[in-house]
């Protein structure tokens, strides 16, 4: 297999999710992926015209999203009509897999150079506005596999692990600091780019929009916990809550203790961005500096119901095949899509948690669906360099019960 090299990652910041009130609410999500791929070719290191494929990973695609994105953002771009795109779907894990599939490309002799990433604009398309709920509204299914929603399943990892409020709280917090200290000394700013209206040129949003950097612990106790009335919603045959479904599979939790809030959960967000992946030929023939090597990387399914805790076996598998232990890993990307998803995979896995999201995540800085993976990737990369550090694993949890991890190696 040849190797696989990382060029270059750049985002958008990321703008709050909300139409009307996010600073990247009026921008069209083809344009804001159209912005990524110009920012990439303007740095240089690659010519747009060699592109074999961009690959988009996007999780509501309906509307503004649908009608394949990835085509549309490339013609958006103004890149030249060769370049192909293909829009794909992991779930949260969409912009991690973009990358991935563009690394297998170019690893088995297929493409010499291919740019991934993803976007989501969740205040034009909001989370499930493709319908279905997370079975697609499949009822033979849902009588044979019972997915209760992600927030469900974050309280049941809680109550299984034995995580209290304070400890989800204390996860939040620390994500905040590191986010402030990340901004504060520009640990971003390699990756960042403004994002220009297309209307008028003007500078949308240039920062990320946001982070709480105000937060104490006292703010985040006083919030309220999300999922206590989603928990005790009937939808069983028999009338049976949420919880009691959750129960049910997971008898040895006893209770379902709700945990998790606004403030312990990943924010909703808008923002896009991508990562340019090379082959060795294509380094060597064009005198291309890479950053990076792609090392392993792994998908994983597991249970559906509890859906979340599949970063842990994902990683390990990606560790299996780069022969590596997770001891080995420098810096951890562990996406914080719930704050107990985090730390049941520090526990599972024996991790130093000064070692995990060291610059925040997306309880700070928000989690725009198909976007966060490549975006964390490239946070990775960069701290990496900062920090004169060799390795970074990033691991995201996937609606459906799936995990994904891919391992990194500055070169």
């Amino acid at each position: 297999m040849n190797t696989s090299y990382i060029i270059d990652a750049m985002r958008t910041p990321r703008g709050r999710g909300k139409q009307g009130k996010g600073a990247l609410s009026g921008i069209h999500p083809q344009a804001l992926f159209a912005q990524v791929l110009n920012a990439l070719a303007q740095r240089g290191g690659f010519e747009a015209g060699d592109v074999d494929d961009v690959m988009v990973g996007c999780v509501s695609q309906v509307g503004e999203q649908g009608a394949n994105l990835a085509r549309n953002a490339v013609l958006a771009a103004g890149w030249p009509q060769e370049v192909s795109g293909v829009s794909l779907n992991r779930f949260c894990g969409s912009g991690l897999q973009a990358v991935n599939f563009a690394a297998m490309a170019v690893a088995s002799g297929a493409m010499d150079l291919a740019v991934a990433g993803g976007v989501e604009s969740m205040s034009r398309v909001p989370m499930g506005a493709d319908g279905g709920g997370q079975d697609g509204g499949n009822m033979q299914l849902r009588d044979r596999v019972f997915q209760v929603p992600q927030g469900i399943s974050a309280d049941l990892i809680a109550s299984l692990e034995g995580l209290s409020r304070e400890e989800v709280d204390a996860l939040a917090l620390l994500s905040q600091k590191n986010a402030t200290r990340a901004i504060e000394e520009r640990r971003f700013a390699k990756a960042l780019f403004p994002v220009k209206d297309p209307r008028t040129g003007a500078v949308a949003l240039a920062a990320d929009e946001f982070p709480r950097p105000d937060t104490t612990a006292e703010g985040l106790a006083a919030l309220k916990a999300s999922f206590i009335a989603l928990g005790e919603m009937a939808v069983g045959p028999n009338g049976e809550t949420l919880d009691q479904i959750a129960l049910a599979a997971y008898p040895q939790a006893k209770a379902i203790q709700h945990v998790h809030t606004a403030g312990n959960s990943s924010g909703i967000v808008d923002g896009a961005g991508a990562v340019v992946v090379a082959s060795e030929r294509y380094v060597r023939e064009k005198g291309v500096k890479p950053r990076a090597r792609i090392r392993a990387m792994a998908t994983v399914g597991s249970e559906p119901l509890i859906m979340l805790t599949a970063p842990a076996p994902a990683s390990e598998k990606a560790l299996r095949m780069a022969g590596m232990k997770a001891s080995d890993i420098d810096l951890w990307e562990i996406n914080e899509a719930f704050a107990a998803v985090v730390l049941q995979t520090i526990r599972a896995l024996g991790i130093a948690p000064d070692r995990v999201n060291v610059n925040g995540g997306s309880i700070a800085l928000g989690h725009p669906l198909g976007a966060t993976g490549a975006m964390l990737l490239g946070t990775a990369l960069d701290e990496l360099e900062r920090s004169d550090k060799q390795t970074a694993l990033i691991t995201m949890c996937i609606g459906g019960g799936q995990g994904i991890a891919t391992i990194l190696e500055r070169v």
